[in-house]
């Protein structure tokens, strides 16, 4: 009974130590890395493009919609309210947000938001 008992005990280690090598997570580019793209270049592209850009939110427009530029064009921003966690940001301050242009026939093109990141 106690090989029994020291038998499981050292499998139960051993396969603590193994699993515990394989910590963390992806090593590699992410979107993090891509380079900012002019708000022109986020407007022409195709619907459902993943985008960055970095610049300025210079006004709120309600139901959770800004005007955003990059200093030579502006967008409109869809940023859910979640996003903001309790950060405050002014036109004064440049933000880099990650998002997903989105095209409709009937309304100008706008990007929704799915993170936004405070440049120092």
């Amino acid at each position: 009974m106690k090989k029994i008992l020291f038998a499981t005990v050292i499998s139960c280690l051993l396969a603590t130590a193994s699993f515990a090598q394989f910590g963390g997570g992806f090593e590699g580019p992410s979107a993090a890395d891509q380079a900012p793209m002019s708000v022109k270049q986020a407007v022409d592209s195709w619907d459902n493009t993943k985008v960055v850009l970095r610049g300025r939110i210079v006004n709120a427009l309600g139901d959770e919609k800004y005007t955003f530029t990059d200093g030579a064009d502006e967008v409109i921003v869809e940023i859910d309210d979640k996003l903001w966690a309790g950060r405050k940001v002014s036109p004064e301050n440049t933000v880099q947000i990650f998002g997903e242009v989105d095209k409709d026939m009937f309304k100008p093109t706008e990007i929704e938001v799915y993170s936004l990141t405070i440049q120092q």
